[in-house]
């Protein structure tokens, strides 16, 4: 029960500290990342941040690969 409440306030600070359209990779990224790192060794919170990190290139690299297609 401990470690579910750990992963879930986790989860609401990086919902919290992500308010910006371009925090959507990071979210997204947290989210899986926490529960990987929950799974592996109960490491949710360096989980969630390189979660985060990956998530938000991800996005970057999606919106320019986007662009390119559209002409710009």
């Amino acid at each position: 029960m401990k470690n579910i409440l750990a992963l879930l306030g986790t989860t609401a600070a990086t919902l919290v500290i992500a308010t910006s359209a371009q925090a959507a990779g990071c979210v997204s990224g947290a989210a899986v990342g926490a529960v990987a790192g929950h799974v592996a060794h109960h490491h949710a919170v360096m989980g969630a941040a390189a979660g985060c990190v990956v998530g938000h290139e991800m996005n970057k690299h999606d919106k320019k690969k986007a662009a390119e297609a559209n002409g710009g």
